[in-house]
């Protein structure tokens, strides 16, 4: 087993155990391929949504810069195994608020994966 997989097994037994209360579902939207008629201003483009589950939590306020990372920003970890397609720049992804508890859509600013490729981390922004 080498150190991706045994990564991956450690957070899910977080995910399962420990963090269960925190750890939420969530889902990822862009638009997929397709052809722009610029005379109508449609698209053939259809939305590809993907799944995954992961912890939000809220940035240190120290980090907040206002430039780079806002109030209000929070920060997606999630199993790369679990997510089922890869979070880019400007998807929108839709989980619970923190606050609220309610179903809120964020905008993915920044995604990063450990040098493993075993999770993600994902800035995002309302």
């Amino acid at each position: 087993m080498g150190i991706r997989d045994e990564i991956q097994a450690d957070l899910a037994e977080a995910f399962d155990e420990d963090l269960a209360d925190a750890v939420v579902p969530f889902s990822g939207t862009y638009m997929g391929p397709g052809v722009w008629d610029p005379v109508n201003e449609t698209t053939t483009a259809q939305p590809v949504i993907y799944t995954g589950r992961g912890v939000l939590d809220s940035y240190d306020s120290r980090r907040i810069d206002g430039v780079n990372i806002l109030v209000g920003d929070v920060l997606l970890i999630c199993l790369a195994n679990e997510v089922t397609d890869k979070p880019a720049v400007g998807h929108k992804i839709t989980a619970e608020d923190l606050l609220t508890g309610e179903q809120a859509t964020y905008t993915v600013v920044s995604p990063g994966i450990d040098p493993a490729k075993a999770h993600y981390e994902i800035q995002l922004r309302k």
